[in-house]
């Protein structure tokens, strides 16, 4: 019996050293819709340390917001010898001949964060209906009648519609009743600040500065928002949401320009996505996946297999949780705090 245990306890070291010798010769290319965010250099560096703890290789090219040249970033990462690939979709529909190439070459894709609605790519991110939803609730606490305006993700990203869907459902009842009256609504093209600090200007500008309520899908989005607003006098006065936990939003929430922040820890989805980049890539199967689930919530109904995270919403309450987990220094969170104003802040 003795010899059997020993026997099995040597094939399982044999199978650890042959699945990690496999993971060291594994190239996991990364293809970014852009930089321009804050938050995915923490989602690139977690996506690094999780391929380096494998022995795996990571590679990357960074798309600089333009759909046509994350196609050419796709195919030059495939020849660059990538075994999988991780895909932050500039535009959902715009990337699937890269998907497609990387199908045809049995290269596995992980969609990352952004849906890319193809079965050939496993899809990674937080439950965005859930970050709407909490959006939507962080400004109706503070807010719970008056003029909206809603400052939607780029339209060329799933995912706006399904923030939108989420704050919806928070709000329905009270737009329904005449309490709330969505007097702004505009997607945001490529999530860029400056173009919804245009978009929020226009809806000051048509409603006399009589806007109430601000729901922002992410902080960018709220910090353009929120730039319009103190141009009127208006930032502090107006509760606006937004997602990510970036470090300058995360200070708005201290300093009351910005009401909640929708916290997706980037660091797990990062190294889960490179797990799982690496699992595909040694040939495990999609729905074998530890947590993964079948996923047809897109706007073409397909059958995905999925990973959902869950997101926090994080306000001035709470805000010594992002502290406490290293996310955000407290001298970072506080900076130009008046004394005595927030709780984390002491």
């Amino acid at each position: 019996m003795k010899s059997i245990l020993k026997l099995m306890a040597g094939a399982a070291i044999l199978v650890s050293v042959h699945t990690a010798a496999m993971a060291a010769d594994l190239v996991v290319g990364v293809s970014w819709s852009n930089f321009q965010e804050e938050r995915w250099k923490t989602d690139e560096a977690a996506i690094k340390k999780a391929l380096e703890a494998k022995g795996a290789k990571y590679i990357s090219a960074d798309a600089q917001s333009s759909a046509a040249k994350q196609l050419t970033d796709v195919e030059s990462l495939i020849s660059q010898g990538a075994n999988a690939l991780i895909i932050l979709a500039q535009d959902a529909d715009a990337i699937a001949p890269a998907i497609e190439k990387a199908a045809a070459e049995g290269i596995p894709v992980v969609g990352y964060d952004r849906l890319i609605e193809n079965p050939a790519a496993f899809y990674i991110t937080f439950d965005n209906k859930e970050v709407g939803r909490l959006q939507a609730q962080g400004v109706f606490k503070a807010k719970p009648e008056g003029n909206y305006v809603f400052i939607k993700g780029s339209s060329s990203d799933p995912n706006a519609d399904f923030l939108f869907s989420g704050q919806q459902e928070v709000l329905k009842a009270a737009i329904d009743a005449g309490k709330i009256k969505n007097v702004g609504e505009a997607y945001t093209d490529g999530w860029l600040p400056e173009n919804a600090q245009r978009n929020m200007e226009q809806f000051l500008t048509a409603n006399n500065n009589k806007v109430d309520a601000v729901v922002a899908s992410n902080d960018g989005t709220a910090g353009g928002a929120i730039a319009a607003l103190d141009a009127q006098g208006l930032a502090g006065s107006v509760p606006v949401s937004g997602q990510d936990g970036d470090k300058a939003a995360l200070n708005r929430i201290a300093l009351g320009t910005q009401t909640v922040s929708v916290w997706k820890d980037s660091r797990e989805l990062g190294k889960r996505a490179a797990e799982i980049a690496l699992d595909l890539a040694g040939g495990k199967d999609m729905s074998k996946i530890d947590g993964a689930q079948a996923f047809k919530g897109g706007p073409k109904g397909v059958e995905m297999q999925s990973v959902f995270l869950k997101p926090l919403a994080i306000t001035k309450d709470n805000l010594n949780v992002v502290i406490d987990a290293g996310w955000i220094s407290k001298a970072e969170a506080c900076q130009g705090v008046k004394a005595g104003t927030v709780a984390a802040c002491k």
